[in-house]
């Protein structure tokens, strides 16, 4: 078992900053790959941003490409999601999510997820 515990949300300004954090517990050998999503009031949960172990690969929604940054620190059993330039359209629930493996593949199921932490942008 892998329990998943995500931090660092809250409430800012459009054009914020923030850094979330999620920490793995539990069963954390890897190699496991590690995503973020997130789910917006009223719409569907969606992908952020992926990282492989390695840290080497990294996949991003189109919506927060060069804003975002994925990464990881495999000897903390954490993986972090920096957000520059926020705007109110990133206002949702976070949630980070572990796929036992190398590389993250989005046709498969993540094996694992968090609870979430929500982030709230004004505009």
């Amino acid at each position: 078992q892998v329990q998943l515990v995500e931090s660092g949300g809250g409430l800012v300004q459009a054009g914020d900053s923030l850094r979330l954090s999620c920490a793995a517990s539990g069963r954390t050998f890897g190699p496991y790959a590690m995503g973020w999503f997130r789910k917006a009031s009223g719409k569907e949960r969606e992908f952020v941003a992926a990282i492989s172990w390695s840290g080497d690969n990294t996949n991003y929604a189109d919506s927060v490409k060069g804003r975002f940054t994925i990464s990881r620190d495999n000897a903390e059993n954490t993986v972090y999601l920096q957000m520059n330039t926020l705007t109110f359209e990133d206002t949702a629930v976070y949630y980070c999510a572990l796929q036992w493996g190398y590389s993250w593949y989005p046709s498969n199921a993540m094996d694992y997820w968090g609870k979430g932490t929500l982030v709230t942008v004004s505009s």
